[in-house]
Order: C-alpha cells, then sequence, then structure tokens
C-alpha cells in the first residue's frame, strides 16, 4: 500500500465513529479558516510587506500546507487548490471586514473545536480532539481522497 493511501486510511480509521457528522466534519473548515485567519492578523515583519502585501504568517502556513499537499499526492494537490485559496480569501474578508478580525478568528477556532469535541466524544474526547487540531490540514485532503475514490480518480 503506498504511504498516502496507508496515512489516509489511518486517518479515516480514527473518524469512523463521528457522532453529529454533519455538525464535526463543518467544524472542520471552520478551525482552518479560524486558525488562518488568526494567524493573518498577527504582525509581520517589514521585510514581508516588501515582498508582497499579501505575504504574511497566514499564506505562509498555507503555502508549506501546498507544498506538503504535493509530495504526498500531485491529484489531490490540485484539488486541495480550490479550498485553499477559499481559505485565503475568508481570512483576506475576515480581516478587510472592519470587525475585530483576531477576535473573530478566534470565535471560530471556539466554535470549531466545539464541533469537533462533539464529533470526537465517543472517540476518546479532548485526546481526540487535540489530534484533529495537529491534522487539521489533513481533514479535508481525507475528504478529498474519499471524494476521488467514489469518483474513480486516481490520487
Amino acid at each position: 500500500m503506498p504511504e498516502t493511501e496507508k496515512w489516509l486510511s489511518d486517518y479515516g480509521d480514527s473518524h469512523k465513529e463521528i457522532r453529529f457528522a454533519p455538525l464535526y466534519w463543518s467544524a472542520v473548515p471552520m478551525l482552518v479558516v479560524g486558525v488562518v485567519a488568526l494567524l493573518w492578523s498577527l504582525p509581520v515583519p517589514a521585510e514581508f510587506s516588501r515582498i508582497s502585501p499579501l505575504l504574511n504568517w497566514a499564506t505562509t502556513f498555507l503555502m508549506a500546507a501546498v507544498v506538503y499537499y504535493f509530495i504526498i499526492s500531485l491529484p489531490l494537490a490540485i484539488g486541495m487548490l480550490p479550498f485553499v485559496l477559499g481559505v485565503a480569501t475568508l481570512a483576506l474578508m475576515l480581516e478587510r471586514s472592519g470587525y475585530p478580525a483576531r477576535w473573530l478568528a478566534i470565535g471560530l477556532i471556539v466554535i470549531g473545536i466545539a464541533g469537533l469535541f462533539a464529533g470526537q466524544h465517543a472517540n476518546g474526547g479532548a485526546r481526540a480532539v487535540l489530534r484533529d487540531i495537529q491534522l487539521m490540514m489533513i481533514a479535508p485532503v481525507w475528504l478529498l481522497s474519499n471524494l476521488y475514490r467514489r469518483l474513480g480518480i486516481p490520487y
């Protein structure tokens, strides 16, 4: 079994008994958007601004995630680009909304973690939620791999 498939299979095995699945799976992107928006709101070195006004901790984090996606699977990485661009767009919209972006981001993170906890309560509660937070950028890839599998798209 290829390493990517083994890794995705292991992730899937730990998510077979999700309670309140719609709540759980909506909490994952909410957490991702919240973390990226929080990173977007952090101050950056002046060198970042000289390179690009959009270069900040959030875009650096997203670029690293995309590089990792390309390392594990080219088809999955290409499929994840709309998600990553969407997350970056939402974070930028939060930043430019005129509301306190940092507090909106923290609110999304708290709601996302609550959704994760509701879904993972039966699978180990807080430990499972901490693992999900560690793997928050993997969950969207795992969901995409399931869609690819159903559509017969190799990855």
